[in-house]
């Protein structure tokens, strides 16, 4: 059993800095673990008292009578080094430590932090600035949160792990309102050793665990992150994510309180998307998704049913769920008469959806019926079923016909408690029904309820493809240098030729068409066409004079000297896209993929993939992008070679990968992508080098 097992189910527990008052923050661990009925050894640690909470108190961690699997350091950061050198020294498996005042506060505390992880040795750390762990699966609460006060904390399949101790308690304390369990929860604060990500590695083996639900603030391990999520989506165990940081504020805010930058959000989508990580997109989502994925049904389509007995709810569920890009298709032709059977022949309210059954809450033959001749229709792929007022007086009715029908179906059955009925919600989710009090919810759910196909992998690069990029010096690579470099790893570019000076264009022109591009050479001139450094559609014979007006314009504008001169083929007829990489800062190489030309950084219209990039990465940047239709032969126009396209990110993001660090920024605008069948070519592009 390595440490992270140890930790979480633990056969001795020492609690340092054990308080007698159970009122206070350090006397709740002790008071919690027996509360919610922790079997194994509790050795409270305290040079004061003799006994907390009727157990032996000892003066120090070298008297314990064992080396204790776990412990709880309950004392300030002044002091708690101390400690867990001295739990280290005792052989403990893995320390909490609860203090703040590290990381997240100054230079010093960043420094009081790693002097913690040292004195830790080989010991675990999960913390400091933690909350602390909980394993309802085997009633062990390792942790001071106030939420442990509620007595009823059902045990469930999902776990949780969270970078803010605060929302591991706010989960928990919602969860038990909903009736929703959990299985295990972890708050990994300031991760000075143990991270989100090896809480989550761990989950993975975890047998109750079926759904892992994570609160991130940031990500120090973002390639271990991307292996671990694609294990977890091939053990079959979805992973929900609701990443804040969203907004500037709210990234200084994440970053502020953790001391873990929070990356630009849009890379974290790519990221998410990559591995097949669920993104929560509100925190009501982060309890609502995993509680419905826990029920281990998939939806093999987005068309749902909607069975009301109130009208309006049965109209906002509706609306939400075509806002989400749903359908809502009115029944088949069987399905409408077997409703209206039940009904006593009402065919106008059994042809329409939602499906308005108003006396369900009355009569449960008909409800069952409704929701059986809905769940076995052809027509549609899940249902909701709106639970109205009538089922205040007797909700154990509409509970166990749910209950009853979804239980002769594969297809998932969501329900919408349209009253303000807390314990109707909790009746249903406790057996099993994912149930919401807001329409909103039922979108957001079935989102994720999708059945999505397994992450591919990317194929490795060939040993020794970095030497492709070897023979190039450090710096700013002019446009010529830039695409030999792009062309040795399969980018398709355009014929050119340099020339070393405006007397040298013509003869650069020579088998490169009657018409060609003219385009300074400059490794310092980043936007040429701004300073009338481009020309295009000039005949041979008028390259000397062209370059020379380039030469004398540059000159006014004061723009540095140019190296020499471009002379290209003219690339005509397709469609311009942006095809680039950048390093974001913390979670490292970014593959860009937009529509470009001049108008790219007003478009704004991108799709971003972090390499390696498998085929469906690349096919899934294209789909991604508003302006995709205009590469499928929009109004008329003749289809693009999409295919080469996928072929030019796969060979750029080979390139960034076999490069490694050494590619600090790359460009291809445009990347002309031509008529189906005759490819793409770079026909601009710069690269930087470290």
């Amino acid at each position: 059993m390595n440490a992270i097992a140890r930790l979480m189910h633990p056969r001795s527990v020492a609690v340092v800095g054990a308080s007698a008052d159970p009122s206070k923050m350090t006397g709740r661990p002790v008071s919690y673990l027996r509360k919610h009925g922790f079997t194994g050894e509790i050795y409270p640690v305290n040079p004061r008292a003799a006994e907390i909470d009727g157990l032996r108190c000892y003066p120090d961690i070298a008297s314990l009578p064992e080396a204790p699997d776990a412990a709880i350091v309950l004392l300030g950061a002044g002091r708690a080094e101390a400690a867990v050198r001295d739990l280290a020294a005792r052989g403990t498996a893995a320390a909490i430590v609860l203090a703040s005042g590290y990381g997240e506060t100054s230079e010093e505390g960043a420094r009081r932090q790693q002097a913690l992880k040292e004195a830790a040795g080989t010991m675990r750390l999960l913390g400091p600035n933690t909350i602390g762990l909980v394993n309802l699966t085997d009633r062990i609460t390792l942790s001071a949160s106030g939420a442990l006060e509620i007595g009823d904390l059902p045990a469930g399949r999902i776990s949780v792990v969270s970078q803010s101790g605060g929302i591991l308690g706010s989960l928990l304390s919602r969860a038990a309102d909903r009736g929703i369990g959990f299985a295990k929860l972890a708050s990994t604060g300031n991760e000075a050793d143990i991270d989100s990500t090896d809480l989550i590695e761990h989950l993975i083996e975890d047998e109750a665990t079926s759904v892992i639900a994570a609160y991130m603030e940031g990500l120090r391990r973002p390639e271990h992150f991307r292996e671990v999520a694609r294990r977890a989506a091939a053990a079959g165990k979805p992973i929900v994510v609701f990443k804040v940081g969203r907004s500037e504020s709210g990234a200084r805010s994440a970053s502020s309180h953790t001391g873990a930058l929070a990356g630009a959000d849009r890379v974290y989508d790519a990221l998410f998307r990559q591995c097949g990580v669920i993104r929560a997109e509100t925190f009501a989502d982060l309890l609502d998704i995993p509680a419905a994925l826990a029920n281990r049904r998939r939806a093999a389509g987005k068309r749902v049913a909607i069975l009301t007995s109130t009208g309006g709810a049965g109209t906002l569920v509706a609306d939400s769920l075509g806002l989400a890009g749903f359908d809502v298709p009115v029944p088949d032709t069987a399905t409408a008469a077997r409703i209206a059977a039940l009904q006593e022949g009402d065919d106008a309210a059994a042809g329409r959806n939602p499906v308005d059954v108003t006396l369900a809450g009355l009569r449960p033959d008909l409800f069952r019926g409704a929701i059986d001749a809905l769940q076995e229709s052809p027509t549609y792929d899940a249902t909701v079923v709106i639970v109205g007022s009538s089922a205040l007086a007797q909700p154990s009715l509409v509970a166990d016909a749910v209950v009853e029908c979804q239980a002769r179906s594969a297809k998932p059955i969501l329900a919408y408690v349209s009253p303000h009925a807390p314990e109707v919600l909790r009746l249903l989710n406790r057996q099993g029904i994912p149930a919401f009090a807001a329409p909103e919810s039922c979108a957001s759910v079935l989102s994720a309820l999708q059945e999505r196909p397994a992450p591919a992998a990317a194929a490795p690069v060939s040993p020794g493809a970095d030497a492709g990029i070897a023979s190039f010096a450090a710096g700013a690579l002019n446009e010529a240098e830039s695409k030999t470099l792009f062309a040795r790893f399969g980018v398709p570019v355009t014929r050119e030729a340099v020339a070393p000076d405006a007397a040298g264009t013509m003869a650069a022109a020579e088998g490169l068409g009657d018409k060609v591009v003219l385009k300074v050479l400059s490794r310092q001139i980043l936007h040429k066409s701004d300073l009338g450094g481009v020309k295009v559609g000039l005949s041979p014979a008028e390259l000397p004079a062209a370059a020379e007006m380039m030469l004398e314009g540059l000159r006014r504008a004061g723009a540095p000297e140019p190296e020499g001169f471009l002379v290209q083929e003219m690339v005509e007829g397709g469609v311009e896209m942006i095809l680039g990489f950048h390093r974001d800062p913390q979670i490292g190489p970014v593959i860009l993929l937009g529509m470009g030309g001049v108008a790219a950084e007003l478009l704004q219209d991108t799709a971003l993939r972090l390499p390696p990039l498998s085929r469906s990465d690349a096919e899934g940047m294209i789909e991604e992008l508003r302006t995709a239709p205009l590469l499928k032969g929009y109004r008329g126009a003749a289809p693009a070679d999409v295919p080469a396209l996928v072929d030019a990110i796969l060979a750029f993001s080979r390139m960034a990968e076999a490069a490694g660090e050494r590619l600090l920024e790359a460009e291809v605008n445009p990347l002309f992508v031509l008529r189906e069948g005759d490819g793409v070519r770079a026909v601009d592009g710069l690269a930087v080098l470290a």
